[in-house]
């Protein structure tokens, strides 16, 4: 009688073995209306957004926008302007321009920015903006900030990424800038490449500060040792 022998299971060796994939985590799409329905269903009616850019430019004002959106309007792609191209700001923004209740921009120009500093000057852009809204806001949510003003708000660490209505505002307030660099800024002193770098200190800005001297427009308190012993050429 034949015996029956069991073929022992050979393990594979560790190295043959395939390791497995890891699933790719989904993020789901941040919610950036908490804030908002938080203080809607408080019964805070028109909720403002409030935003500035420019704050680190060599040159211009530091502008301001705040934005009142209707309740429960959701806004796709909308988020912190830095992050977005130029085309996608320029495509929000006149959706922002088109379902917003209230658009208010405000500004401060270099001469305030030398005078106050520049985070007073931004504060004071972001009050402009608020002042100039046609419809007074129940509560404001600000990027990081405080408005002088006697309207309860909260200011929000990194808001632009977190609020809609703050988003929107930082979108206005951007393309409101960079418009203002392209079209008027540029006529104005054509030599010193503003719409390419909007006015922040790149190599070649730097350098025709250095060669051409210093604009009204470009904040004193900014440049430094920048000038040494230049004199504004205008």
């Amino acid at each position: 009688m034949t015996a029956n022998h069991e073929m022992p299971e050979l393990a594979l060796p560790e190295l043959q073995r395939k390791p497995k994939k890891k699933k790719k985590e989904t993020s789901e799409p941040r919610d950036l209306l908490v804030y908002e329905r938080e203080y809607w269903g408080s019964g805070f009616e028109y909720i403002a957004g409030i935003d500035e850019v420019g704050r680190g430019c060599l040159f211009g004002d530091v502008v301001a926008a705040a934005v009142i959106l209707p309740q429960g309007l959701i806004l796709e792609g909308v988020n912190d302007s830095k992050k977005l191209s130029e085309k996608k700001r320029d495509t929000l923004y006149d959706i922002i321009m088109e379902n917003a209740l209230a658009v208010g921009v405000g500004y401060a120009d270099a001469e305030t920015i030398d005078r106050l500093n520049i985070k007073q000057a931004a504060r004071l852009a972001m009050k402009r903006a608020v002042e100039a809204l046609d419809v007074t806001p129940h509560y404001m949510l600000v990027d990081a900030e405080k408005v002088d003003l006697n309207i309860p708000q909260l200011s929000i660490i990194k808001g632009d990424a977190n609020s809609q209505s703050i988003a929107a505002a930082s979108i206005v307030a951007k393309v409101t800038r960079d418009r203002l660099c392209k079209e008027e800024w540029d006529t104005l002193y054509p030599e010193y490449g503003l719409p390419v770098h909007k006015g922040y200190a790149t190599q070649f800005h730097r350098e025709q500060i250095m060669a051409l001297g210093a604009t009204p427009m470009h904040r004193r308190s900014f440049l430094g040792n920048l000038l040494g012993e230049q004199h504004t050429l205008f």
